[in-house]
């Protein structure tokens, strides 16, 4: 008898996907574009490419895992075979803006727009995701009593085991860059773009608050981070509309104003044009009033 290569876990309710676990041998499910409204984790065992997600091209290596959030546009390329595992959860199965607490894995392997978006799986790792898949594919084929908190407590060591490496990595790859400036100037464009992100979206109220020239601060987004200072103030303010639309009942109006913008028109154009839905398909399909703390699928 074969073993099945895909599990799911639908919500009852609407019908629509909750969690779902699945091997892939090729790369036909991610060689398009993707903006799918729920989390997923790609776990590429063999083979490598690129990834294109948002406004950059990374190149990732075997065991990566991808990490990627609702309606995040990705695409994986790739010139040979690639063969791992998938994982999709849905935030009614399980919110990280809600749970941050819990697993802090926001920011870090999801909502990060400061790194590529992937984490590369060490040995120590790779025997704790396969340890946990196969606890995983075991409770979905054989269902019991209080199924959900145990897929998601399986869930949490997966997010808490790749952020907790990420970190590490991230922490590595700073202690590399050679420029003693360079790391110093990096690190308060991020602290300044956190902080003035819903009253500064344009390049150059960051070049004026860092007192670097405009073209250096490009040259330097560009160089680490693959990607324009534009792109990185808008990935901020669209992470930061989804979390409001997702944890919230405030009015869309009041959220554009929150997030330094008058007119609500603008703001919504902005949002579908960054995130490819309106701001009230997003909180429909993905946002408030269908999670709760301590409630099922």
């Amino acid at each position: 008898m074969s073993t099945p290569n895909a599990f799911t876990i639908t919500n009852p309710q609407n019908g629509n996907l909750a969690f779902k676990v699945f091997h892939f041998q090729d790369n036909s499910h991610y060689d398009h574009l993707q903006r799918n409204n729920y989390y997923s984790l790609i776990w590429v065992k063999k083979g490598s490419g690129k990834v294109k997600a948002d406004f950059a091209e990374h190149d990732f290596a075997e065991n990566a895992l991808l990490a990627f959030s609702p309606y995040q546009p990705f695409m994986i390329c790739t010139t040979e075979n690639i063969e791992g595992i998938a994982i999709h959860f849905h935030p009614d199965f399980y919110c990280i803006h809600m749970h941050q607490k819990e697993v802090s894995c926001n920011g870090v392997l999801f909502n990060n727009i400061y790194e590529p978006p992937f984490t590369q799986i060490n040995d120590h790792a790779e025997s704790t995701f396969d340890m946990v898949i196969g606890q995983i594919k075991n409770e979905m084929e054989n269902p019991g009593l209080a199924q959900y908190e145990l897929l998601v407590s399986y869930l949490k060591v997966l997010l808490i085991t790749a952020s907790r490496l990420k970190t590490e990595q991230l922490q590595e790859s700073i202690s590399l860059i050679t420029d003693a400036k360079e790391p110093f100037i990096l690190q308060n464009l991020k602290d300044a773009i956190e902080l003035n992100f819903k009253t500064k979206h344009a390049p150059g109220n960051y070049a004026d608050l860092l007192n670097i020239s405009a073209k250096a601060l490009a040259r330097l987004t560009k160089k680490h981070f693959n990607k324009t200072l534009s792109d990185m103030i808008a990935e901020r303010i669209i992470i930061e509309a989804k979390r409001e639309l997702y944890l919230t009942s405030k009015a869309i109006k009041e959220i554009a104003y929150e997030l330094g913008y008058d007119d609500e028109h603008y703001f919504s154009r902005f949002f579908k044009t960054n995130a490819d839905v309106s701001p009230q398909l997003y909180r429909d399909t993905v946002g408030f009033g269908k999670a709760t703390p301590g409630t099922g699928i």
